[in-house]
């Protein structure tokens, strides 16, 4: 059998807000398997607090840019051991000049990125010398690209979480504006896809498994359980598609009708959201 320590099972606890002894239950069940501990959690019908946690901490700088007519943006994660490390002047300064050499390297990847030019050295290399000055593990963590008519980026204020959002129209006052709200609400909401059509298969049916079990549990007919776990698949998207969700800022308009306000045929195109912990 494996060892459940107590310290996994705190640690699922935080993750889920779930209870010490239903996440001992979990992970015993499941031989400490943290991701399916928490659909075990789930399909018992206990309070879980996120989809998918767990995720180690790290600190860092995100930093996102566009180029001069906003109609492309580079969202880059440089991480490093300490916060205090991702103060640093020369850190900063390195991850701001990483990123402006991946939007103009058109750079579509950390792995690419790690071999351009960054003065008479690769950015690799540059890394390798950071390190070695610094005294911490330092790395290009992730780089993101968004392309559209127009593209905002949105940097929360610690600098650990950035956003890029790409619309399908041309910049405007009004558009600008919005943009920013819709930047602001990927970053706090942190959605899985813009609408139903880009959430991936395995989630679509990882959420019908969860339903089907949880109303099974819950002693439901075998005849309204297929019913029950298509209005649970319905409402995952309402809440976890960009969309569909209600904004933030006025929970009475979804995002469509945010961006319908501006202009009938405004939509997003694409979105990125990158963080430190990622």
């Amino acid at each position: 059998m494996v060892e459940i320590k107590a310290s996994d099972i705190n640690r699922l606890r935080q993750q889920t807000g779930a209870g010490m002894m239903d996440c001992k239950k979990a992970l015993t069940e499941t031989k400490g398997d943290f991701d399916a501990a928490i659909d075990y959690l789930r399909k018992k019908g206990a309070k879980v607090s996120a989809l998918r946690a767990g995720r180690e901490a790290r600190e860092g700088l995100v930093i996102a840019i566009t180029n001069e007519t906003q109609t492309k943006g580079v969202i880059l994660s440089v991480n490093c051991e300490t916060d205090f490390v991702a103060k640093n002047e020369e850190f900063a300064a390195f991850a701001k000049e990483a990123a402006q050499i991946a939007l103009d390297e058109n750079v579509s990847s950390a792995e690419q990125l790690a071999n351009m030019k960054i003065g008479d050295i690769t950015i690799g290399e540059r890394v390798a010398e950071l390190v070695g000055k610094i005294g911490e593990k330092i790395e290009v963590r992730k780089l993101a690209v968004s392309e559209g008519a127009f593209v905002v980026t949105y940097m929360h204020s610690n600098n650990k979480l950035g956003v890029l959002v790409a619309f399908n129209k041309p910049k405007s006052d009004a558009l600008e504006s919005a943009g920013k709200d819709v930047a602001m609400q990927v970053a706090a909401m942190n959605p899985v896809a813009i609408d139903q059509h880009g959430v991936a298969q395995e989630i679509i049916d990882r959420e019908l498994d969860v339903a089907r079990d949880k109303a099974k549990a819950d002693g439901k007919p075998d005849q309204m359980i297929d019913k029950i776990a298509a209005g649970a698949l319905n409402k995952f998207f309402k809440e976890q598609t960009l969309l569909s969700q209600e904004f933030v800022k006025d929970p009475k308009k979804t995002i469509t009708d945010l961006l319908k306000s501006i202009d009938k045929e405004l939509t997003v195109v694409d979105f990125k959201r990158v963080s430190t912990a990622d």
